[in-house]
């Protein structure tokens, strides 16, 4: 471990400042590969309330976005990428079942914990049952005669209680494969998943490197989760891994935080920059990496957010899928949105703004990237 240099000391509004220009809130970037490598991941949710969470977190940060766009650049459009064409991939975040767009790089990093899958039970992504484990084989000659497919495509007639509800034997062994990474996901069907062998998805370049240490993933999984945030809390177990590569940032009101040391000139500046944040405000997504560490931005924001689609309904207090709103450097509020694509509408269903900020831009902004008119 090298000279770990001393603590930075930053305002809150600085980090703020910091955090808007780092995530690219402040200047959006030219293409989604670019977002990607900045980001590290892109996390992927299925339900469209207002547009998926991907493409929401996707919007504000690169120039021109449109909807579906993560997809496209992850599989092609109509046909899929042949795999030496492609520059990315879906997989789940080691140690959870959380869905991402990773670029190639991430790759090797993830064997171990694919191989760790395959060696423990788990109805969701643990190993194949007897049952799983006699039709794959002839899954896998489905997939490499016939090419990308979805579990409807391979139905055998045949249910499995397996995880959350019923499911077809196939679609439970196909998706315990993709999460061992016998399989990856080629191309989707709207929102439906299209499997396909390894070798017809990554470049075989990518396929060959080999696992890296528990070490070295450890410390991957560390940087980028500060790739991610930019500003990071670290476990006192978890800092000898990445000391050579960060910087310990102390806010007042805030837990010590953890900045990339590459980072530290971008914070330096935001530090001497006493100028209020440009541009209109924007509508965040749920799941935005700016506000995903709820304990940083409840003392960092003084926000305090929770992102309430798996809380009943009477237990809510934002709404279904409430946006919050970033205005200038403070967060002030949130607006559920719901698309009404049959009538062409953005429904507002609930809002909650801090008096003096005006957001009727920003919805219309979100109904018009939508394909819909503002109420």
């Amino acid at each position: 471990m090298g000279h770990v240099p001393p603590v930075l000391q930053v305002t809150p509004l600085a980090a703020r400042r910091f955090l808007r220009r780092a995530l690219l809130l402040d200047q959006p970037v030219p293409d989604v590969a670019t977002a990607l490598a900045h980001h590290g991941y892109f996390q992927i949710d299925p339900i469209n309330v207002c547009g998926r969470m991907h493409d929401l977190i996707l919007r504000p940060r690169v120039a021109g976005y449109r909807e579906g766009d993560l997809m496209r650049h992850l599989h092609g459009d109509p046909a899929p990428l042949p795999a030496a064409a492609r520059t990315a991939f879906e997989h789940h975040l080691p140690g959870s079942q959380i869905l991402v767009a990773f670029p190639l790089a991430a790759w090797p990093h993830l064997l171990t914990a694919m191989h760790a899958r395959t060696k423990r039970a788990g109805a969701w992504s643990g190993w194949l049952t007897p049952r799983e484990r006699e039709i794959a084989p002839r899954l896998l000659a489905e997939l490499a005669a016939r090419g990308p497919l979805g579990s409807e495509d391979l139905h055998d007639g045949r249910s499995s209680r397996r995880g959350w509800g019923s499911m077809t034997l196939a679609k439970s062994a196909l998706q315990k494969m993709f999460f061992h990474g016998r399989l990856l996901i080629a191309a989707r069907d709207k929102n439906r998943r299209l499997y396909h062998l390894p070798e017809h998805v990554l470049p075989a370049a990518t396929l060959a490197l080999p696992a890296p240490s528990a070490e070295d993933t450890a410390r991957w999984l560390l940087l980028t989760q500060l790739r991610q945030r930019r500003l990071s809390t670290l476990k006192r177990g978890q800092l000898p891994l990445v000391a050579d590569d960060v910087q310990a940032v102390a806010i007042a009101g805030a837990p010590l935080l953890y900045c990339l040391r590459e980072d530290v000139p971008a914070l330096l500046a935001a530090a001497e920059d006493a100028r209020p944040a440009a541009g209109d405000p924007l509508l965040l997504a749920p799941l935005d990496p700016i506000i995903y560490d709820r304990r940083v931005v409840r003392q960092l924001w003084d926000f305090d957010y929770t992102w309430e689609v798996y809380t009943p309904a009477h237990k809510r207090t934002r709404g279904y899928y409430a946006l919050p709103i970033l205005s200038g450097l403070e967060l002030v509020g949130h607006v559920d949105p719901k698309a009404d694509r049959e009538r062409r509408r953005l429904v507002i269903v609930s809002r909650r703004v801090r008096r003096g900020h005006r957001i009727a831009g920003a919805v219309s902004s979100l109904a018009v990237w939508l394909g819909l008119r503002p109420r």
